[in-house]
């Protein structure tokens, strides 16, 4: 008797909840603390507005603050841990099962990591899935040695699994492993049923060396959303993300391009940085959009609404977000239904509650 196929689960599929981690001044984030967690508690929001709860790691000392800026109906589990960044997508679980079956539990699934090739210091990152999340969980945390990040991971219905060379490649992350090497491995943890690594497109300023969360994005359609540029060819970025796009239509042939436009967006130092329309959250039956307070964030609505015809398009300023380098989809890890134990999601239905 043979195991049904349990690969990673695609975004668009229905969710209980997503984690978020509250910045605190211990974080990057502290010279703009009050604005980021203005934007968190944006999220939080249209999280709850799109049918899904929040599970919020949190530092002790910050719980109560919190606790006094939710209003009370705000659907989000607060969870006391110490971690030492916020960017929960990257080292928060994802989550695996047979594809379109709800009826069976999600399998918890973590990758190490070691803060995108031992840049930053993510000793406590590392520990949050077994510390504070798999309890949570029906099925027990399936493991993988493998240092890998969710940001560097996208996948649809079909099992097929994307990725990019660059970050794949950083030997700070897992030394000397090849391209065919990721591939067993993806397809052993993932279970997925093909694997499609890109060698073209960045974005300057992106400490994770090419996260695909930043570049391409597959729809429920047979879509492709691309972080292109062709709003601006004189762009430093528009050879690389041209050819991406080229790349792309060579590996899917019969899937629509949805090209967004690339924003021009610099910091006080005058370093680009990598603001992306691509990395938006897709949240039940909306699709949560980071915006930048630019002029391309019109078209980048209008791109991503073709996109994905069926869903309700939120913009979301993240022009603080960008600030750290990275945005929304960064930030954010979505949990599909019945992976949480219905005690869980029980609670999350309570109102703003401390998880015990």
């Amino acid at each position: 008797m043979t195991n049904t196929p349990s690969p990673l689960i695609p975004e668009w599929e229905a969710i209980d909840a997503v984690i978020l981690a509250w910045p605190h001044d211990q974080t990057d984030w502290a010279p703009w603390l009050e604005e980021t967690r203005a934007t968190y508690l944006q999220v939080i929001e249209q999280v709850n507005a799109a049918k899904a709860g929040v599970i919020l790691l949190c530092r002790e000392s910050d719980i109560a603050g919190v606790q006094s800026r939710l209003p009370a109906s705000a659907r989000v589990l607060i969870v006391s841990a110490e971690f030492n960044d916020t960017w929960a997508r990257d080292y928060a679980f994802l989550t695996c099962r047979a594809a379109g079956d709800t009826t069976s539990p999600g399998q918890p699934v973590e990758f190490q990591f070691n803060g995108w090739g031992n840049k930053f210091d993510a000793s406590l990152d590392n520990r949050v899935n077994q510390c504070y999340l798999a309890g949570m969980c029906q099925l027990p945390l399936k493991t993988s040695d493998v240092v890998a990040e969710g940001g560097a991971l996208e996948i649809d219905e079909n099992g097929h699994l994307l990725s990019t060379a660059q970050c794949l490649q950083n030997p700070e992350r897992n030394g000397k492993m090849t391209l065919a090497q990721y591939d067993d491995e993806f397809r052993k943890i993932l279970d997925c049923s093909e694997v499609t690594i890109f060698h073209q497109g960045h974005l300057e300023g992106d400490d994770t060396d090419g996260h695909i969360d930043t570049l391409v994005r597959f729809t429920p359609s047979q879509g492709l959303v691309i972080q292109a540029a062709d709003n601006c060819p004189e762009d430093s970025h528009f050879a690389g993300l041209a050819a991406l796009c080229e790349e792309c239509a060579d590996a899917f042939p019969a899937h629509e391009q949805f090209r967004l436009p690339l924003p021009e967006m610099y910091n006080d130092d005058g370093d680009r940085l990598p603001a992306s329309y691509a990395n938006f959250l897709i949240c039940n039956d909306a699709v949560l959009l980071p915006v930048y307070q630019q002029p391309q964030d019109a078209e980048a609505i209008a791109v991503t609404q073709a996109a994905f015809p069926d869903h309700t398009i939120v913009p979301v300023n993240c022009d603080t977000l960008v600030r750290q380098y990275g945005s929304l989809h960064c930030i954010s890890m979505q949990v599909p239904v019945n992976t949480l134990k219905p005690s869980v999601v029980a609670q999350l239905n309570k109102g703003v509650t401390l998880y015990a």
